[in-house]
Protein backbone atom coordinates (compact mmCIF):
# COMPACT_ATOMS: atom_id res chain seq x y z
CA UNK A 1 0.00 0.00 0.00
CA UNK A 2 3.20 2.43 0.76
CA UNK A 3 4.41 1.70 -2.52
CA UNK A 4 1.31 2.66 -4.44
CA UNK A 5 0.70 5.58 -2.26
CA UNK A 6 4.14 7.14 -2.52
CA UNK A 7 5.32 5.89 -5.72
CA UNK A 8 2.58 4.94 -7.99
CA UNK A 9 -0.07 7.19 -7.08
CA UNK A 10 2.57 11.05 -7.42
CA UNK A 11 3.25 8.97 -11.17
CA UNK A 12 -0.20 10.72 -12.21
CA UNK A 13 1.72 14.25 -11.92
CA UNK A 14 3.81 13.42 -14.86
CA UNK A 15 0.82 14.84 -17.34
CA UNK A 16 2.37 18.38 -16.13
CA UNK A 17 4.85 17.77 -19.24
CA UNK A 18 2.29 17.91 -21.21
CA UNK A 19 0.06 20.87 -19.71
CA UNK A 20 0.44 24.73 -19.99
CA UNK A 21 0.35 23.85 -15.87
CA UNK A 22 -1.82 26.82 -14.24
CA UNK A 23 -1.30 26.86 -10.48
CA UNK A 24 -4.98 28.22 -10.21
CA UNK A 25 -6.67 25.47 -12.33
CA UNK A 26 -4.26 22.93 -11.18
CA UNK A 27 -3.36 19.54 -12.97
CA UNK A 28 -6.33 18.33 -14.11
CA UNK A 29 -7.92 21.96 -15.46
CA UNK A 30 -5.14 23.33 -17.23
CA UNK A 31 -4.87 23.24 -21.04
CA UNK A 32 -2.78 20.45 -23.04
CA UNK A 33 -0.03 22.26 -25.03
CA UNK A 34 0.96 18.90 -26.73
CA UNK A 35 5.34 18.69 -26.70
CA UNK A 36 5.65 22.28 -26.66
CA UNK A 37 7.28 22.15 -23.07
CA UNK A 38 10.02 19.76 -24.55
CA UNK A 39 10.23 21.69 -26.86
CA UNK A 40 11.21 24.52 -25.07
CA UNK A 41 13.63 22.63 -23.51
CA UNK A 42 15.89 21.10 -26.58
CA UNK A 43 15.71 24.41 -28.15
CA UNK A 44 16.80 26.38 -26.06
CA UNK A 45 20.32 25.39 -26.86
CA UNK A 46 21.28 24.35 -23.42
CA UNK A 47 19.76 20.64 -23.66
CA UNK A 48 22.76 19.26 -25.29
CA UNK A 49 25.20 21.30 -22.17
CA UNK A 50 23.69 20.37 -19.68
CA UNK A 51 22.89 16.77 -20.72
CA UNK A 52 26.46 16.15 -21.80
CA UNK A 53 27.84 17.54 -18.14
CA UNK A 54 25.31 15.44 -16.44
CA UNK A 55 26.42 12.58 -18.12
CA UNK A 56 30.26 13.04 -17.92
CA UNK A 57 30.39 14.00 -14.33
CA UNK A 58 27.99 11.02 -13.33
CA UNK A 59 30.74 8.76 -15.01
CA UNK A 60 33.52 10.20 -13.43
CA UNK A 61 31.69 9.85 -9.72
CA UNK A 62 30.91 6.67 -10.69
CA UNK A 63 34.02 5.19 -11.47
CA UNK A 64 36.32 7.27 -9.42
CA UNK A 65 34.11 6.34 -5.94
CA UNK A 66 34.10 2.72 -7.13
CA UNK A 67 38.21 2.51 -7.21
CA UNK A 68 38.72 4.65 -4.07
CA UNK A 69 35.80 2.69 -2.14
CA UNK A 70 37.03 -0.88 -3.34
CA UNK A 71 40.65 0.29 -2.57
CA UNK A 72 40.61 1.73 1.23
CA UNK A 73 38.07 -1.15 1.55
CA UNK A 74 40.82 -3.78 1.04
CA UNK A 75 43.29 -1.30 2.47
CA UNK A 76 41.02 -1.58 6.47
CA UNK A 77 40.45 -5.40 5.56
CA UNK A 78 44.09 -5.81 6.02
CA UNK A 79 44.14 -3.61 8.97
CA UNK A 80 44.53 -6.38 11.96
CA UNK A 81 44.29 -3.89 15.00
CA UNK A 82 40.68 -3.50 15.62
CA UNK A 83 40.80 -0.61 17.09
CA UNK A 84 42.82 1.03 14.71
CA UNK A 85 40.34 0.16 12.19
CA UNK A 86 37.68 1.41 13.73
CA UNK A 87 39.23 4.88 14.04
CA UNK A 88 40.45 4.61 10.38
CA UNK A 89 36.77 3.74 9.08
CA UNK A 90 35.15 5.81 11.59
CA UNK A 91 37.47 9.36 9.80
CA UNK A 92 36.20 8.37 6.49
CA UNK A 93 32.72 7.92 7.35
CA UNK A 94 32.52 11.39 8.88
CA UNK A 95 32.34 13.38 5.61
CA UNK A 96 29.15 11.27 4.82
CA UNK A 97 26.99 13.63 7.35
CA UNK A 98 28.44 17.07 6.42
CA UNK A 99 26.03 19.07 4.76
CA UNK A 100 27.41 19.76 0.93
CA UNK A 101 26.82 23.69 1.71
CA UNK A 102 29.73 23.86 4.89
CA UNK A 103 31.92 21.51 1.87
CA UNK A 104 31.25 24.90 0.06
CA UNK A 105 32.57 27.10 2.94
CA UNK A 106 35.51 24.38 3.52
CA UNK A 107 36.07 24.49 -0.43
CA UNK A 108 36.26 28.28 -0.60
CA UNK A 109 38.49 28.39 2.26
CA UNK A 110 41.00 26.46 -0.11
CA UNK A 111 40.56 27.55 -3.33
CA UNK A 112 39.03 31.32 -2.98
CA UNK A 113 41.59 33.69 -4.93
CA UNK A 114 42.95 36.04 -2.56
CA UNK A 115 43.09 34.58 0.68
CA UNK A 116 42.82 30.50 -0.36
CA UNK A 117 45.00 28.36 1.21
CA UNK A 118 45.93 26.63 -2.37
CA UNK A 119 46.71 29.84 -4.07
CA UNK A 120 48.57 30.82 -0.79
CA UNK A 121 51.32 27.70 -1.10
CA UNK A 122 51.71 28.45 -4.88
CA UNK A 123 52.73 31.88 -4.10
CA UNK A 124 54.74 30.60 -1.47
CA UNK A 125 56.61 28.62 -4.07
CA UNK A 126 57.02 31.46 -6.49
CA UNK A 127 54.21 30.33 -8.86
CA UNK A 128 50.92 32.58 -10.04
CA UNK A 129 47.50 32.51 -7.71
CA UNK A 130 44.65 30.42 -9.81
CA UNK A 131 41.28 32.07 -9.71
CA UNK A 132 39.64 28.76 -9.27
CA UNK A 133 36.02 30.27 -9.24
CA UNK A 134 36.70 31.87 -13.25
CA UNK A 135 38.52 28.20 -14.26
CA UNK A 136 35.55 26.27 -15.71
CA UNK A 137 38.09 23.53 -16.83
CA UNK A 138 39.64 22.84 -13.53
CA UNK A 139 35.82 22.32 -12.03
CA UNK A 140 35.30 18.60 -12.91
CA UNK A 141 38.14 17.55 -11.29
CA UNK A 142 37.42 19.84 -8.11
CA UNK A 143 33.95 17.72 -7.54
CA UNK A 144 35.27 14.57 -8.52
CA UNK A 145 37.79 15.12 -5.41
CA UNK A 146 35.28 16.42 -2.92
CA UNK A 147 32.74 13.46 -4.40
CA UNK A 148 35.58 10.73 -3.70
CA UNK A 149 36.04 12.40 -0.05
CA UNK A 150 32.18 12.30 0.48
CA UNK A 151 31.10 9.46 -0.57
CA UNK A 152 34.22 6.76 0.11
CA UNK A 153 33.63 6.55 3.65
CA UNK A 154 29.95 5.21 2.60
CA UNK A 155 30.66 2.92 0.44
CA UNK A 156 33.69 1.55 2.26
CA UNK A 157 31.06 0.26 4.69
CA UNK A 158 29.20 -1.84 2.19
CA UNK A 159 32.60 -3.40 0.42
CA UNK A 160 33.66 -4.17 3.64
CA UNK A 161 30.90 -5.80 5.03
CA UNK A 162 31.01 -8.26 1.65
CA UNK A 163 34.77 -8.83 2.22
CA UNK A 164 34.07 -10.06 6.02
CA UNK A 165 31.08 -12.40 4.61
CA UNK A 166 33.55 -14.36 2.13
CA UNK A 167 34.82 -17.54 3.44
CA UNK A 168 37.64 -17.96 5.06
CA UNK A 169 38.82 -21.55 3.40
CA UNK A 170 39.21 -19.70 0.24
CA UNK A 171 42.05 -17.97 2.16
CA UNK A 172 43.34 -20.80 4.31
CA UNK A 173 43.92 -22.59 1.30
CA UNK A 174 45.05 -19.86 -0.79
CA UNK A 175 48.34 -19.52 2.49
CA UNK A 176 48.93 -23.36 2.47
CA UNK A 177 49.41 -22.86 -1.47
CA UNK A 178 51.84 -20.40 -0.72
CA UNK A 179 50.11 -17.02 -2.25
CA UNK A 180 51.29 -13.79 -0.54
CA UNK A 181 48.45 -11.34 0.66
CA UNK A 182 48.97 -9.26 -3.04
CA UNK A 183 47.76 -12.22 -4.49
CA UNK A 184 45.04 -13.33 -2.23
CA UNK A 185 43.74 -9.75 -2.75
CA UNK A 186 44.14 -10.40 -7.08
CA UNK A 187 42.97 -13.92 -7.32
CA UNK A 188 40.39 -14.51 -4.52
CA UNK A 189 39.09 -11.14 -2.91
CA UNK A 190 38.50 -9.09 -5.70
CA UNK A 191 37.13 -11.78 -8.40
CA UNK A 192 34.54 -12.42 -5.12
CA UNK A 193 33.67 -8.51 -4.96
CA UNK A 194 32.58 -8.03 -8.79
CA UNK A 195 28.85 -8.99 -7.97
CA UNK A 196 28.58 -6.82 -5.74
CA UNK A 197 30.35 -4.27 -7.46
CA UNK A 198 27.85 -4.73 -10.51
CA UNK A 199 25.32 -4.59 -8.72
CA UNK A 200 26.06 -1.21 -6.91
CA UNK A 201 27.39 0.30 -10.51
CA UNK A 202 24.07 -0.57 -11.91
CA UNK A 203 22.22 0.90 -9.25
CA UNK A 204 24.24 4.03 -9.72
CA UNK A 205 23.48 3.99 -14.00
CA UNK A 206 20.23 4.42 -12.20
CA UNK A 207 20.63 7.78 -11.47
CA UNK A 208 23.44 9.00 -14.36
CA UNK A 209 20.61 11.49 -15.68
CA UNK A 210 20.23 13.53 -12.40
CA UNK A 211 23.06 15.42 -11.12
CA UNK A 212 23.63 16.07 -7.51
CA UNK A 213 21.41 19.09 -7.24
CA UNK A 214 22.84 19.72 -3.28
CA UNK A 215 26.31 19.14 -4.47
CA UNK A 216 26.90 21.22 -7.85
CA UNK A 217 24.33 24.32 -6.65
CA UNK A 218 25.94 23.90 -2.96
CA UNK A 219 29.98 24.76 -4.68
CA UNK A 220 28.84 26.29 -7.91
CA UNK A 221 25.58 28.48 -7.16
CA UNK A 222 24.93 30.77 -9.65
CA UNK A 223 28.28 32.12 -10.95
CA UNK A 224 28.01 31.13 -14.96
CA UNK A 225 31.30 31.15 -15.75
CA UNK A 226 31.17 27.90 -14.52
CA UNK A 227 28.50 26.35 -16.55
CA UNK A 228 30.31 25.02 -19.02
CA UNK A 229 31.56 22.48 -17.72
CA UNK A 230 29.51 22.36 -14.39
CA UNK A 231 25.57 22.93 -15.12
CA UNK A 232 24.04 20.09 -14.87
CA UNK A 233 20.15 19.46 -16.01
CA UNK A 234 18.58 19.59 -12.14
CA UNK A 235 20.60 22.83 -11.51
CA UNK A 236 19.56 24.65 -15.30
CA UNK A 237 15.64 23.22 -13.92
CA UNK A 238 15.49 24.55 -10.51
CA UNK A 239 16.86 28.08 -12.39
CA UNK A 240 14.24 28.28 -15.23
CA UNK A 241 11.94 27.10 -12.30
CA UNK A 242 12.78 30.37 -10.19
CA UNK A 243 13.21 32.83 -12.80
CA UNK A 244 10.42 31.42 -14.90
CA UNK A 245 8.27 29.63 -13.02
CA UNK A 246 7.29 27.10 -15.66
CA UNK A 247 6.44 23.75 -14.00
CA UNK A 248 5.17 22.53 -17.21
CA UNK A 249 9.12 22.70 -18.70
CA UNK A 250 11.03 21.07 -15.06
CA UNK A 251 7.84 18.18 -15.53
CA UNK A 252 9.24 17.81 -19.11
CA UNK A 253 13.07 17.49 -17.67
CA UNK A 254 11.92 15.51 -15.14
CA UNK A 255 10.01 13.31 -17.34
CA UNK A 256 12.81 12.99 -20.05
CA UNK A 257 15.69 12.04 -17.06
CA UNK A 258 13.45 9.39 -15.89
CA UNK A 259 13.10 7.43 -19.22
CA UNK A 260 16.23 7.87 -20.68
CA UNK A 261 17.41 6.38 -16.99
CA UNK A 262 15.15 3.88 -17.51
CA UNK A 263 16.63 2.87 -20.84
CA UNK A 264 20.35 3.12 -19.91
CA UNK A 265 19.39 1.13 -16.39
CA UNK A 266 17.92 -1.56 -18.63
CA UNK A 267 21.01 -1.60 -21.50
CA UNK A 268 23.12 -2.01 -18.36
CA UNK A 269 21.68 -4.51 -17.00
CA UNK A 270 21.62 -6.90 -20.24
CA UNK A 271 25.07 -6.23 -20.41
CA UNK A 272 25.97 -7.00 -16.99
CA UNK A 273 23.73 -10.66 -17.63
CA UNK A 274 25.70 -11.75 -20.56
CA UNK A 275 28.92 -10.70 -18.40
CA UNK A 276 27.91 -11.93 -15.06
CA UNK A 277 24.48 -13.63 -14.40
CA UNK A 278 24.81 -13.15 -10.43
CA UNK A 279 25.95 -9.26 -11.04
CA UNK A 280 22.64 -8.04 -12.93
CA UNK A 281 19.48 -6.37 -11.23
CA UNK A 282 17.19 -8.26 -12.87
Amino acid sequence: INIIIFHYLPMIGIVVAFKDYKIDKGILGSPWNGFKNFEFFFTSGHAWRVTRNTILLNIMFIAANTISQVFFSLMLNEIKNKFFKRINQSIMFLPYFMSWLIVSVITMGFLEADTGAINKILMSWGLEPVNWYGTATVWPVILVILNIWKWTGYGVVIYLATIIGFDTEYYEAATIDGASKLQQVIHITLPLLIPTIMILTLLSIGRIFYGDFGMIYGLVGDNAILFPTTDVIDTYVYRALRQMSDFGMSGAVGLYQSVMSFIVVLASNQLARKFRSDGALF
